[in-house]
């Protein structure tokens, strides 16, 4: 497994549709992963990035659309995809392991906290 690399991508997407997106660099790569957090996740793609560690996109949402919380913000960023690592990629930091944003991601399955998110009294 040295040097394989997967990338989580995810977004956060206010109520209005405006998105920021977001990657991570994980190690390790697993065929089954994108199903297995599929399975974990609401409605097979929201989760609380607060939660397992991911680290949240408000910030850079709100900076990029040029205006602060507000009643279209909510508390769940969604997952968009897993995929091999590029070349490209290498540059993004290593967040950690694969195989911890699956425990992660099953520890939350079925118990999603929406009120670990700052946003979830907007």
């Amino acid at each position: 497994m040295d040097g394989e690399f997967t990338v989580f991508e995810y977004i956060y997407r206010d109520a209005g549709n405006f998105k920021t997106g977001g990657r991570l660099r994980l190690a390790g790569q697993d065929p089954t992963a994108e199903a297995i957090i599929r399975g974990c996740l609401e409605w097979s793609d929201q989760f609380v990035a607060e939660q397992i560690g991911v680290p949240a996109l408000c910030r850079e949402h709100w900076e990029s659309v040029g205006e602060g919380p507000s009643d279209l913000d909510h508390a769940y960023h969604e997952f968009v995809r897993l995929r091999p690592a590029e070349a490209d990629d290498l540059r993004l930091p290593l967040w950690g392991t694969l195989a911890t944003m699956l425990a992660r991601m099953r520890d939350a399955a079925g118990r999603w906290d929406v009120t670990l998110s700052p946003n979830c009294d907007l």
